[in-house]
């Protein structure tokens, strides 16, 4: 899966010279939380998101009267308080090499270039919604959590016990285990009741850690 594939796109843009409580007022309208900054070409050239509208202000703003600090307000422009060093990727970017420089970088979207042009943006909502996907979130079905030996065939092994039952996996994932010799696994599982699932499961591995069932959110 690349970046490409669950991109928003086309992408709500701002100009350097928009006036922050536009800006605000657009990405409210918009229900956004992030506005790629872009030059008259077109040209990514920053990123601002609300918490940096929001936290804006002008200097000395304590000693200002109401109306004076709204003035002052209304003349800062987004190119005063954006991000001008954004990281970003490209289409082809696989989405966890994505979530990766996300999570390393602290940061909740990366805007998608294609030949220095904006064509989309990736944020911490588009991942969301892929995680959703891999758990089978929206399927009904019987949700196991396994542990089992980190070792050739355990995979297999686990999806050979349910076809025999006549069920059908609709998601599974893996993570690190108790130790470095083992794997979590979870699976979700259609066709086949719980205690059922749970006694074949049962002697093919090291141990059940959670069985339920599951409907749709």
């Amino acid at each position: 899966m690349f970046v490409s594939e669950r991109m928003t796109h086309p992408v709500i843009t701002a100009h350097p010279d928009l006036p922050i409580q536009d800006a605000l007022a657009l990405m409210r309208q918009e229900n956004i939380r992030r506005l790629p900054v872009v030059d008259s070409r077109g040209r990514l050239v920053g990123m601002v998101s609300d918490r940096d509208l929001l936290h804006a202000s002008p200097s000395d703003a304590t000693s200002l009267s109401v109306w004076e600090l709204n003035y002052l307000l209304s003349k800062i422009t987004i190119d005063q308080i954006m991000t001008k060093e954004v990281i970003s990727v490209t289409g082809d970017t696989p989405i966890e090499e994505a979530a990766r420089i996300m999570a390393d970088s602290k940061i909740g979207g990366l805007p998608v270039l294609k030949d220095n042009e904006l064509i989309g943006i990736i944020t911490e909502t588009d991942l969301f919604k892929i995680f959703l996907e891999l758990l089978g979130a929206r399927e009904a079905g019987v949700r196991a959590t396994v542990l089992v030996p980190d070792v050739p065939g355990e995979l297999a092994k686990l999806t050979t016990t349910i076809r025999n039952l006549g069920g059908n996996v609709v998601a599974m994932v893996q993570a690190l285990g108790a130790s470095s010799e083992n794997r979590m696994v979870t699976i979700k599982v259609a066709g086949v009741d719980l205690e059922v699932l749970r006694e074949a499961l049962d002697p093919v591995v090291i141990e059940i850690i959670d069985l339920r069932s599951t409907k749709p959110g």
